[in-house]
């Protein structure tokens, strides 16, 4: 996954870092491997089917497409602003400073939310690799912590994961679950099942709950903008590396997790995960691959968990570090040390997440079906209202910019993305029982942190306006840019 942000070109850098002539490929690579498809399907793909039922993997090619639509309107925007950035900029041209402001301070939140919920997916698979690879038995949130650890030692060393070793990731994942595929093709064949595919199963309300895992697989994609200053031809560039990748993530999630479902039977694979939602993939891949298959599987995935992790983890504290620069989050997030690392912003973000942790493995919570779901949900659902927002964002920058040139379909784009996102975020706030089956009370809980941070970046920017106004006009990047 990798972060929508504003003003990243401008935080520090670790060591000098070079402005590389990406190509299309280059891009697609980094946007790719940064969403960890691998960890993704392996990690929450069995949750989905496990709550959804056999249709689940549509969910993923849904989301594609739906994504796919809103992109057009997304690069049609970011094709004319001279600001570099992702949601945060653009809501706040489209939509004012003071919804701009409130809408950053949702992209941080959810932002740090995800990456903190994915500490129990990086736990249970790292404490199945150690089990099943080199025969150590530790606890998943021991494990969990010491990577957190890593993680933050590394990015305030300066560290960070490039697009060569993302790739080469990426590739090798890609190819062990083709190995998968082949074996569970030529031992299945005849005996193919599409009840996936059968309206009775993909019309439910535990199929709509898990909408949102859809487009949680794909968060970061519209990332592709923040390299416009690094590729070649960027006007051709990033809008193809963006359909590539959505492309490319729906027929391998909808594929892949389909495939796998087979492997087991439609009648049976409920049945299979419930036993022990983590060891899905690994035991349809020991029984069509072999024992090497599971090692292999255990390492690419927590090398990729864990690569994606400290970008993640980097690209959250320059964040962190660009809203402290400009005043607006309190001067210790900008800190940084001799490698220009943000290093202040790592440590407490760093905390939180080791506490989050603790408290789940000492309190002998589930690390997927709670700390992933209970965590990661309201960012979730702070990323689908961050692009409901920037889909409004786009209809109003084309009614207020009718001489910009544009192609006929972009403004009907931007009208089906605001209907869908819009709808997708009612069916996910009715439907969030199904998806969490943790009572009333908690749901509240996840469901008001959206709103709460909203109104209360809404209330800071409008103190901002009248007493920093020096610093309120900075919100978005946009009038920075444009004077630079």
């Amino acid at each position: 996954m990798t972060l929508d942000s504003t003003l990243l070109d401008e935080a520090p850098k670790t060591g000098s870092l070079k402005k590389a002539a990406l190509s299309t490929w280059g891009v697609v690579f980094l946007v790719i491997s940064a969403a960890a498809p691998l960890s993704v399907l392996a990690g929450i793909g069995p949750l989905a089917v496990l709550i959804g039922g056999v249709s689940a993997p549509l969910v993923y090619a849904i989301a594609g497409v739906v994504l796919a639509i809103f992109a057009i309107g997304f690069l049609y925007m970011a094709k004319n602003l001279t600001a570099m950035g992702g949601f945060y900029t653009y809501i706040a041209v489209g939509l004012g400073k003071v919804v701009g402001l409130a809408a950053g301070f949702l992209a941080w939140v959810s932002y740090n939310v995800l990456q903190i919920g994915l500490w129990g997916l990086f736990g249970v698979m790292a404490q199945g690799m150690l089990a099943t690879v080199f025969g150590i038995d530790i606890q998943w949130w021991v494990v969990a912590v010491i990577g957190a650890v890593l993680v933050f030692a590394l990015a305030a060393a300066g560290v960070d994961v490039g697009a060569k070793v993302l790739g080469v990731l990426l590739v090798l994942e890609t190819v062990l679950l083709v190995i998968l595929a082949i074996g569970i093709l030529t031992q299945r064949a005849g005996e193919l099942e599409f009840g996936t595919f059968a309206p009775g199963n993909v019309f439910t309300p535990s199929m709509f709950a898990i909408l949102g895992f859809g487009f949680a697989a794909f968060m970061g994609f519209e990332s592709t903008v923040l390299y416009r200053n690094e590729t070649k031809n960027p006007e051709r560039s990033i809008p193809r590396a963006t359909y590539i990748s959505v492309a490319f993530l729906a027929i391998f999630y909808t594929g892949t997790l389909w495939l796998v479902i087979q492997a087991f039977g439609d009648a049976q694979v409920q049945a299979v995960i419930a036993e022990d939602p983590a060891a899905f993939f690994f035991t349809a891949m020991g029984q069509y691959v072999g024992d090497w298959g599971v090692a292999a599987m255990f390492i690419l995935i927590v090398t990729s968990i864990f690569a994606g992790q400290l970008a993640f983890h980097n690209a959250i504290n320059r964040y962190s570090y660009a809203l402290s620069r400009d005043r607006i989050l309190p001067g210790f997030f900008g800190r940084t040390n001799r490698t220009g690392a943000p290093w202040m912003a790592g440590l407490l973000q760093t905390a939180v997440a080791i506490v989050v942790v603790i408290a789940f493995g000492t309190a002998g919570l589930d690390p997927l079906t709670q700390l992933v779901i209970l965590v990661n949900s309201p960012g979730v659902y702070g990323i689908i209202t961050l692009q409901l927002l920037a889909s409004i964002s786009v209809l109003i920058f084309i009614l207020k910019n009718r001489h910009l040139p544009r192609k006929p379909y972009v403004l009907p784009a931007a009208i089906f993305s605001i209907v869908a996102m819009a709808a997708l975020l009612a069916v996910l706030v009715i439907t969030i029982d199904y998806l969490t089956a943790a009572g009333s009370a908690v749901n509240e809980v996840i469901l008001a942190v959206v709103p709460a941070v909203l109104i209360g970046g809404a209330v800071y920017a409008l103190h901002l306006q009248r007493r920093r106004p020096e610093v309120f006009a900075r919100i978005g990047g946009q009038e920075a840019a444009e004077a630079a």
